[in-house]
């Protein structure tokens, strides 16, 4: 299916830009994934992202995941509720001076619980730390409907806007085939066939 899908890319370019999002009222624990992991790196990628158009990595294989997640700038974090994997972001710092905020989300099942929004000051924060001069992300508009404004609530600003048609599937891939979209009150995302590239956000 050929759509229009716009791309919005935002950018920290300071720390002190960051406005945290108050912590979680449910007790979470953000934890490093220390150890390159193509199972838990695909894991994460397609029960986050199932819901959202997320298919890029879908036809990786096993060696593709393993040389992204040694890369020894790259770095996935995950977060937990109840010992429960609640949502991830990896990060990139392996281009220039700047750290992308690749792939960030919460798991279907979480959604509405108020975690991503300090998640992602979490992931913001991290960024900063490996050392660079700005912190970036994109989202698009078949991404969550909330994702851009996650970003700028925490400081992020519009320096790109780009709409580009696209060949995306009838339907999002969900977390595995035939699983469908999952998560309370989630509808299926219903692309607009005209409308911003990477469908990735």
């Amino acid at each position: 299916m050929r759509v229009d899908v716009t791309t919005w890319s935002l950018e920290m370019t300071d720390p002190s830009q960051l406005r945290r999002s108050p912590a979680p009222a449910e007790p979470v624990e953000l934890r490093r994934a220390g150890r390159p992991s193509p199972e838990l790196g695909r894991f994460l990628y397609t029960a986050t992202g199932g819901n959202w158009y997320w298919f890029n990595r879908l036809p990786w294989t096993y060696e593709q995941w393993l040389q992204r997640l040694s890369h020894p700038r790259v770095e996935t974090w995950v977060m937990y509720s109840d010992g429960t994997p609640a949502g991830y972001f990896e990060l990139d710092g392996s281009a220039d001076d700047d750290v992308e905020i690749a792939y960030f989300g919460v798991m279907p099942a979480f959604i509405g619980h108020k975690l991503g929004g300090w998640l992602l000051g979490e992931a913001i924060s991290r960024a900063w730390a490996m050392g660079t001069r700005r912190v970036w992300v994109h989202t698009c508009s078949l991404d969550a409907q909330q994702a851009r404004a996650n970003y700028e609530a925490r400081g992020m600003r519009l320096f790109k806007e780009v709409t580009e048609p696209m060949e995306v599937p009838e339907v999002t891939p969900g977390p595995w085939p035939g699983a469908g979209v999952r998560g309370p009150h989630m509808s299926p995302p219903t692309p607009q066939l005209r409308g911003g590239a990477d469908v990735e956000g």
